[in-house]
């Protein structure tokens, strides 16, 4: 008789234990679909409520026109003149210049630029010497040279001038500082 009153309070508990879990899992299926119904109304609110036209867009242009630009302008002396513009945040740049001739060393030369919307050009103006250059945005990947006075150079010869961005061009010829 006693074996069966210990097997009948291990059964009951034993019963007791596996309802009491069986509610705690289905309180918590419960919770969790609330808390996902709650999360799913408020995303759709914030949504609702959010005009996202704003940023789609980026308000300033040149932010968009950072990067490395490399190419081979011409030269009298040389065979040409292997050139890399560094344009970077905060309006800065660095013009690093190395004529293609017989151990020759590299020009660097830093400074700001600035944004000319009306001629659609990046202007640089050095640290050093307070000198200017002028390169004319041809499209997001491509600059060319403008003469001293900021005049288009001809269109048979503006290849020639020509610098486009490392990441638009696939095989590419860059400096190793």
């Amino acid at each position: 008789m006693k074996a069966n009153k210990k097997q009948l309070k291990q059964n009951r508990a034993f019963i007791f234990f596996g309802i009491l879990f069986a509610a705690n899992v289905a309180m918590a299926a419960t919770d969790q679909a609330a808390q996902e119904q709650l999360l799913r109304a408020r995303v759709k609110l914030l949504e609702q409520n959010s005009d996202h036209s704003a940023h789609l867009q980026p308000v300033d242009k040149s932010l968009e026109f950072h990067g490395v630009f490399y190419g081979y302008l011409p030269c009298k002396d040389c065979s040409g003149i292997k050139t890399t513009l560094s344009l970077k945040q905060n309006n800065n740049y660095l013009l690093v210049t190395q004529p293609a001739k017989e151990s020759s060393k590299e020009f660097y030369e830093k400074g700001k630029y600035s944004w000319d919307l009306k001629s659609n050009s990046v202007v640089l103006t050095s640290r050093n010497d307070a000198t200017t250059r002028q390169y004319r945005i041809k499209d997001e990947g491509t600059l060319i040279l403008l003469s001293s006075d900021g005049a288009q150079i001809r269109q048979d010869q503006a290849e020639n001038y020509t610098l486009r961005r490392s990441d638009t061009v696939k095989s590419r010829e860059v400096h190793i500082h």
